[in-house]
């Protein structure tokens, strides 16, 4: 019974995105959501529900001219471009993996026209530096590899150059008019992220209540569109400091949010539950 009614709360999910990519398509053709995705480590590629669930969701927008990956693994001021060149070596930034998962591979097309149109961007805002050598980390090309298997779409990772969350909502608003040309930008964290307060990594372990209520306050938060209380997360949250002893897998929201039409609109919250303990919510803006 509790896989039949997974089933059907994802299959409304699913139909609810539908809706929400037609009327959006309505009123603004070539304009792409934006995401903010759980993007797990290496073993995520070995879930099967959360792999149908990602890869239903990609399945499910329009085809990218490009991705723009914000991961919670690059921190670095300024705001610095890496990966845009063809054929960069991934980055192995995990450790106490089969050896299988360091062989993965993603390569994507580089994205140089990308780089050059967000520098334009920020010409008057930010300063913008480039590594282009230093590829995909994990938390880019791990979900990329379910979202988007071919590896036929030019991807850019950009890092984050800060952790402040009104900061990262202006760099989304500065960002933002990358959507009107088909770029699918992407927010890569989780939702919770408590590792070091973890007793068992099982996959369906019971997840703490720091993480449980951390979770139930942010999805909340996000179905009434109350991005200044999710900015004061430190403060409004249940569940702080265990559900972010650091913050960097909840900053990139912020750049997500900023790049929303209106962001007071609820988020189409796509993907919930659990993995490790750890709540897995994922969402879109219009």
């Amino acid at each position: 019974m509790l896989v039949v009614d997974a089933a059907s709360m994802w299959v409304g999910t699913m139909a609810e995105l539908a809706e929400d990519q037609r009327s959006t398509g309505s009123n603004l053709p070539s304009r792409m959501p934006a995401l903010y995705i759980g993007h797990g480590a290496p073993p995520l590629v070995d879930d099967e529900l959360w792999t149908s669930q990602l890869a239903a969701w990609a399945g499910g927008l329009p085809r990218p001219t490009a991705i723009l990956m914000v991961s919670a693994h690059w921190e670095s001021a300024p705001l610095t471009l890496g990966a845009t060149e063809t054929g960069v070596p991934l980055v192995y930034d995990f450790g106490g993996f089969p050896e299988r998962f360091y062989r993965a591979q993603y390569r994507a097309p580089g994205a140089p026209e990308l780089a050059n149109k967000i520098k334009a961007l920020m010409a008057e805002t930010e300063t913008v530096a480039e590594q282009p050598r230093r590829g995909l980390d994990h938390g880019a090309y791990v979900p990329l590899t379910v979202m988007y298997p071919d590896a036929d779409i030019p991807v850019l990772q950009m890092s984050l150059p800060t952790l402040d969350p009104d900061k990262l909502i202006a760099l989304g608003r500065r960002l933002a008019p990358l959507r009107d040309e088909g770029v699918l930008i992407i927010g890569s964290g989780f939702l919770t992220h408590g590792l070091p307060f973890l007793r068992d990594f099982r996959v369906d372990q019971t997840p703490p209540g720091w993480s449980t209520e951390f979770d139930a306050w942010a999805g909340e938060a996000l179905a009434r569109g109350a991005v200044d209380e999710l900015a004061d997360f430190r403060n409004q949250a249940p569940g702080m400091p265990y559900a972010h002893p650091t913050i960097e897998h909840f900053a990139p929201m912020f750049v997500t949010l900023g790049t929303a039409t209106n962001p007071e609109t609820p988020a189409l919250q796509v993907i919930d539950g659990f993995w490790i303990g750890l709540a897995k919510r994922s969402f879109q803006v219009a």
